[in-house]
């Protein structure tokens, strides 16, 4: 982390010093722009004035030191401005700078292109050559004048002279300037400050969001983001702490599930040792008596062996079938059927299982039978078997089982109502979980523990709802919430 805040530490001094030079640069440049432009539109008729008294002492005759002091007399001998004549061509005929040393500039040229410009009234600031700095462009002011009767000449006057850019250059030097660029560096130094104080912050969160992150890493599972302020980084932490709950939930999930793989493992051996064992053992007998077993008793073996093959039938077709639905490969297809019909069909089915046993098996049905479901007839007929089914096999002798069906606004209701055992409260949480047993022991009157998980994706398939309510040695419901059709 500390590595972090060097490196963006090192970018934002770096971005503010090149900020803070390049903010004086176009303080310093925008400043001699603006008094260029100041100097140029004060003076911009200065030239023409002095042209009007000029003209005359240059009409016959052209003598330097005449018109030295003419231009001298009109300018007030200000010390800023060069004075130049010029040919129409731009040749320098005559030169009054403001310099005390007079430097040599015979056979120099202007260009007279921004001198025409400037005559023609374009806008403003316009700079021309200064013929003592040829490599320099500065503002001026120019006029049109008659030079012993050739007109096309120029009276060009440089309005930063030479004199006045030595002077610039000494005051660029003052202690105003330095006391400017100070302030500048003031500021840059105060906004450094400030900017590395809060990276270090930032950074400092940062190292214990790591903090917080690796600790999660090495299996602190507990571990969270304490989250501070109202920005990114605490959206982060929030996001963290999220993560961290749902993945502490989803290996409590797999935990639970790995748990549950073990007890079907255990589950389904058993479930499919025990009956094996039996057919292999009564298959064996069968052909050790094969000439001395009588027929009562060879009929006997065979209807145990065919009730055992079919319970390891109705085993495999439950672990296919919810193997299917946990695959999303069961697509149900359905129709407008009656539940009451549907349900009546469930009763003549069981009522030969339950008279058996001894337990009372009835339906309810409402008056109103033009409420109608639409379901995957099929689905929904193996989804209630195993709830009916459940519900005889936990009733005792003696006991009812009774299903109904009402209306209820939205909804078909259907509950299986038995007066069994009941559940346990510590169960009821787990009782839809695949292959949960309530019955630990497994005495072989309880199936495998998949039948309730199947009924209840069978139902989720169809929107519908299940849900249990149980009291102990009283007797369970089921109670299942269908959207309806009305006819």
């Amino acid at each position: 982390m500390s590595s972090f805040y060097i490196k963006i530490a090192a970018a934002f001094s770096a971005i503010l010093v090149g900020f803070g030079l390049l903010v004086i640069f176009i303080t310093l440049n925008a400043s001699a722009d603006i008094a260029r432009e100041t100097i140029q539109f004060t003076n911009k008729n200065l030239a023409a004035t002095l042209a009007e008294d000029v003209e005359p002492v240059v009409a016959d005759s052209f003598d330097h030191e005449t018109i030295q002091a003419k231009l001298t007399e009109l300018s007030g001998k200000n010390p800023q401005f060069d004075f130049y004549l010029l040919d129409r061509n731009g040749m320098i005929k005559s030169a009054i700078p403001a310099t005390e040393q007079l430097i040599d500039i015979e056979n120099r040229r202007v260009d007279t292109a921004p001198l025409d410009a400037f005559i023609a009234g374009r806008k403003l600031p316009l700079l021309g050559t200064d013929p003592l700095n040829p490599d320099r462009k500065k503002p001026f002011s120019a006029a049109p004048i008659s030079i012993m009767g050739s007109s096309g000449c120029y009276l060009y006057v440089v309005l930063e002279g030479e004199q006045f850019t030595q002077t610039a250059a000494l005051i660029s030097n003052s202690y105003i300037l330095r006391g400017s660029l100070m302030l500048i560096g003031l500021v840059m130094l105060i906004s450094l400050v400030t900017g590395l104080f809060i990276f270090s912050n930032i950074t400092s969160r940062l190292k214990k969001i790591k903090k917080t992150v690796s600790a999660f890493e090495r299996g602190q599972l507990n571990e969270r983001i304490q989250p501070e302020g109202n920005d990114e980084l605490t959206e982060l932490s929030v996001c963290f702490n999220r993560m961290a709950d749902n993945l502490v939930e989803n290996m409590k999930e797999i935990r639970k599930t790995d748990r549950l793989r073990r007890e079907l493992i255990a589950n389904v051996s058993h479930d499919l040792r025990s009956p094996i064992a039996s057919i292999q053992g009564y298959l064996e007998t069968i052909q050790m008596k094969k000439d001395s077993i009588s027929q009562q008793e060879l009929e006997s073996y065979i209807r145990t062996v065919i009730s055992n093959t079919q319970k390891l039938n109705r085993l495999i077709e439950d672990l296919f079938s919810l193997s299917r639905l946990d695959a999303e490969e069961i697509t149900p297809e359905p129709e407008f059927i009656s539940m009451p019909e549907l349900l009546q069909d469930l009763v003549h089915q069981f009522k030969p299982i339950a008279t058996a046993k001894g337990v009372s098996l009835s339906a309810v049905f409402p008056e109103q039978t033009g409420t109608r479901v639409k379901a995957d007839i099929a689905l929904m007929n193996r989804a209630l078997t195993n709830l009916v089914d459940n519900a005889i096999r936990h009733t005792p002798e003696g006991g009812s089982v009774t299903i109904t069906s009402t209306h209820s606004g939205k909804d078909v209701i259907v509950e299986v109502c038995d007066t069994g055992s009941g559940i346990p409260e510590s169960d009821l949480p787990f009782i839809f979980d695949r292959f949960y047993q309530i019955d630990k022991s497994r005495s072989g009157n309880h199936g495998s523990g998949l039948g309730l998980a199947i009924a209840r994706k069978i139902f989720n398939l169809h929107g519908a709802e299940l849900n249990v309510t149980s009291s102990l040695n009283k007797g369970t419901t089921f109670r299942i919430s269908l959207p309806a059709v009305l006819r």
